[in-house]
């Protein structure tokens, strides 16, 4: 079991690593720009993530579909839903690219993002997400291939991505300089520049990600139509549709609080947007695992073994628990001189340090509702975990900031606290839910019978 659960989480873990890695350069060099310019690229990074969750719930659609599908080995009915999931890419990240590129110069506004900065943070806005057809092809399907128990081919693509990227941020956001005696040539283009290269290794990776499903040995859509099943489809989105209701309301809950925190100055936007790039490495752990326990729980679930559902679930949770135990633990010790990577104003260093000193004690408990919704999701289990994420971000997160910020005056460290109510609701939330059964679908339909 636990030589299954590593072959299907490491690469995953990679990917999201070198991506982390990207984000933490990709901050750094624009943090020698100044705060004004780190706090035009976070001030919509929410925005970025609303989106890119937005479309990742379609691909949870078709992980629970195909990933049951290969478990109850109809390989056939396998490659025939990732055919749509071909065409279902090029439908939604066409939609997705003309209203995203249709508000970017509002979405500042909408944020409360400081006039100095709004035009330089809609340019960003709007050249990140040109490419958005791509980056949809990234996200739906990368999983797919993982769906099938292919997560190295994502992870290579990824990696060569993230490459592309660092490589034309160091030509493309500098001006032409001196490196000692040798002259390097740069376009100057600043925070636009690290846009440029964002869209073009997403548009790279969106291309090589769509040629190694095509040429793929098991999950080849060739052969197969790419016109709608309704059958496929609607068993997608009987998945899909709760969790990107979820998602979405998750992520606008988000937008939200960055507003919220947008309203508290410079230095504040500044230290949460380094704060949550910092902390995004180490849930890579944690997301890693999720990829495994929803792939393995939907091939569980399509082959109706109750048994190896049970021994997922019991070898999931110690696992992932001492992992954030870890990750949580390293994060607290060195948080001081990670946030200084990306700034040198001192009190942007202190608050952001403050603050991830907060969020790595709640690490733990957060890897329970991480692994138990993951295996939930590849079986296609969705509704619950809207209720419990909806319910967590607007009545504990997005209701207690604005409490603690705009009524009661307090700054980012109540923000934050809030964001670590709402994780330990979903331990508890999540926790009870594993304890009384209610995750494992095949489990009820035994007691029912």
């Amino acid at each position: 079991m636990l030589k299954t659960i590593f072959t299907l989480a490491w690469p995953t873990m990679l990917e999201q690593f070198m991506q982390t890695a990207v984000q933490y350069i990709d901050t750094a060099m624009v943090g020698t720009l100044g705060t004004a310019a780190t706090a035009a690229v976070g001030a919509t990074s929410t925005v970025n993530w609303m989106v890119g969750s937005t479309v990742s719930a379609i691909g949870v659609g078709f992980l629970a579909l195909i990933s049951q599908a290969w478990g109850a080995g109809q390989k056939e009915r396998a490659r025939a839903a990732a055919a749509q999931s071909v065409s279902v890419t090029l439908l939604v990240g066409l939609f997705m690219t003309f209203l995203t590129t249709l508000i970017a110069h509002q979405v500042p506004i909408w944020m409360q993002v400081d006039p100095s900065i709004r035009q330089m943070a809609g340019n960003y806005f709007l050249i990140l997400y040109s490419p958005m057809l791509f980056r949809t092809s990234t996200i739906i399907l990368g999983t797919v291939l993982r769906a099938a128990g292919d997560t190295k081919k994502p992870m290579q693509i990824g990696i060569l991505v993230n490459v592309v990227n660092i490589v034309l941020n160091f030509f493309l956001i500098y001006p032409t300089r001196q490196l000692g005696t040798m002259t390097v040539y740069g376009a100057g283009l600043g925070v636009e520049g690290a846009a440029w290269a964002s869209a073009v290794a997403y548009a790279v990776g969106g291309v090589l990600i769509f040629l190694a499903l095509w040429r793929h040995k098991d999950i080849s859509p060739r052969g197969h139509t790419l016109r709608p099943d309704r059958e496929i489809l609607r068993g997608c989105m009987k998945v899909a549709m709760p969790n990107m209701l979820q998602r979405f309301g998750t992520s606008f809950g988000y937008v939200v609080f960055a507003s919220m925190i947008n309203t508290l100055g410079g230095t504040a936007t500044a230290a949460h947007t380094i704060a949550n790039t910092v902390e995004s490495a180490f849930y890579i752990p944690g997301w890693g695992m999720q990829t495994a326990a929803a792939t393995l729980a939907g091939y569980a679930y399509g082959a109706n073994d109750r048994e190896r559902i049970g021994r997922l679930g019991r070898t999931f949770l110690p696992l992932e628990i001492a992992l954030m135990v870890i990750s949580g633990g390293l994060l607290f010790f060195f948080a001081p001189p990670l946030v200084s990577l990306f700034s040198q104003d001192p009190n942007v260093i202190q608050l952001g340090t403050t603050v991830l000193k907060m969020v790595a004690v709640s690490e733990p408990f957060y890897g329970v509702p991480i692994v138990v919704e993951g295996m939930m999701q590849g079986m296609g289990r969705t509704r619950l975990p809207l209720i419990y994420n909806l319910a967590g971000m607007w009545l504990i997160r997005i209701l207690g900031t604005f409490i603690c910020t705009q009524l009661l005056g307090y700054g980012l460290i109540s923000a934050w606290a809030c964001m670590i109510g709402h994780n330990l609701l979903l331990f508890v939330l999540f926790g009870l839910t594993f304890i009384t059964g209610k995750w494992n679908p095949l489990r009820e339909r035994i007691r029912a019978s």
